[in-house]
């Protein structure tokens, strides 16, 4: 038995009420089941339940046990005080409140049918990491595209919140926040606490300073400790004669990085951290402000056009300083692009909708994800192999979030298609 298996059957009230009675026999009407609560304190509030002839309003509470009222020291937390009903699987020990009365309780078990039991542990335990892989077929489109939809707010939302709380440390500076998030997104994964680290010590203000490229790649080159060594290398001993002298002027010398907290293991070399500081480092010279250009972005050709970038002549030629290419190193491929927009401009854009609380950038975002391609990852194909198919990054960022919130977590009770499933509505 899983308690949110018990809060979606008092939620729905899917239990027998013939001779409904509470565990000292009194007769029980449900009014209203409450409405449930998310935050903390009882499961359920605000509900309406008839006790032989007395009606009360208050909470609910509900437990596999009845001695969990115990164990989670509800008896001594006032937040619990106006529980009107404590619903659990099984009474095993008798509640009694402060006044030394007896906990208003009611069991439920015996009371579900079978059949509803059954589907649940069904789909509960099941082996695959999607638990309602077998059913999806029988699932209406509705259902699935309305959960996808719901999942992709919940996504954006998330990383709106995480945006949010760096607005909060940066001061609230919006530019440099976009910046600090922009750098971490650079890294892709692989470097992406390396990026971060970087734009921490190196902050945009000084960058904004510089409009020339060779300087920016200097500070960010120098900081990311690449300037450190000895190389006979003439653009190498210009970002150094540069940094060193930008590193006493800003005071940074004492903040740059080792070379060794960069990874190159198991990457192409388009996808080397020295390639990606180069474009980053472009991005940074042709887009001031970089924050005001993604809010103020009227489309998705705005954005797509403003993330594309070609790093500088020396690293279209090198992949590392002294090591050329026999091949010509593109810019920022079109693919990272499409990263970059949906994992900084769009949660971008939703943070700053949700902090001035204008929903048309929350609106915007969600129509520029429903512009750019469906990804192509492990989860994704997951989906695809259970004939899910997504037409654009809305899609895919719905499915991903589904599949990361709710079917790793088995919450398939708080997912339509779960939910949809369990109460044979499919």
């Amino acid at each position: 038995m899983n308690e949110a298996f018990l809060h979606y059957i008092w939620q729905h009230q899917y239990f027998d009420k013939n001779d409904f009675r509470t565990t000292s026999g009194e007769l029980v009407s449900v009014l209203q089941p409450g409405f449930k609560n998310t935050d903390a304190g009882p499961d359920f509030l605000n509900a309406k339940i008839q006790v032989g002839t007395v009606v009360w309003i208050g909470h609910v509470e509900i437990h596999i046990e009845s001695s969990e009222w115990i164990s989670h020291r509800h008896h001594v937390d006032q937040a619990y005080e106006n529980v009107i009903l404590h619903v659990v699987w099984k009474e095993n020990q008798t509640i009694l409140q402060k006044d030394g009365s007896r906990l208003t309780t009611i069991e439920l078990k015996g009371r579900v049918s079978d059949d509803l039991l059954l589907r649940y542990r069904k789909l509960i335990n099941q082996p695959e990491s999607i638990p309602c892989a077998h059913h999806l077929a029988h699932v209406k489109e509705i259902t699935r595209l309305t959960m996808i939809e719901r999942a992709l707010i919940e996504r954006l939302e998330s990383k709106s919140r995480a945006i949010r709380d760096r607005l909060a440390r940066n001061q609230h500076d919006w530019e440099e926040t976009a910046y600090q998030l922009i750098s971490r997104n650079f890294g892709f994964k692989i470097n992406n606490h390396a990026f971060e680290r970087l734009a921490e010590i190196l902050p945009y203000r000084i960058v904004q300073k510089h409009d020339q490229l060779f300087q920016v790649e200097a500070l960010l080159f120098g900081q990311a400790g690449f300037l450190d060594e000895q190389k006979q290398d003439s653009y190498f001993a210009l970002l150094k004669r540069e940094y060193d002298f930008l590193s006493k002027k800003y005071s940074l010398f004492d903040r740059r990085m080792n070379k060794s907290q960069w990874k190159f293991l198991r990457l192409r070399p388009a996808n080397f951290p020295t390639i990606r500081l180069a474009q980053l480092a472009a991005l940074l010279v042709s887009r001031k402000n970089m924050f005001s250009n993604i809010v103020d972005a009227a489309s998705y050709q705005d954005l797509l056009e403003m993330f594309s970038v070609k790093q500088s002549d020396y690293w279209q030629k090198h992949y590392r300083f002294d090591y050329p290419t026999e091949e010509a190193l593109a810019g920022l491929g079109t693919s990272s692009v499409y990263n970059l927009l949906i994992n900084t401009a769009v949660p971008l854009m939703v943070a700053f909708g949700k902090e001035k609380d204008e929903q048309r950038f929350v609106d915007r975002a969600v129509t520029i994800m429903q512009h750019i391609p469906a990804e192509d990852n492990a989860i994704i194909k997951r989906w695809n192999a259970q004939g899910i198919s997504s037409r654009a990054a809305a899609d895919t960022q719905g499915l991903i979030e589904i599949f990361n919130s709710y079917c790793l977590k088995k919450r398939c009770l708080d997912c339509n298609i779960g939910f949809s499933i369990l109460s044979n509505k499919a």
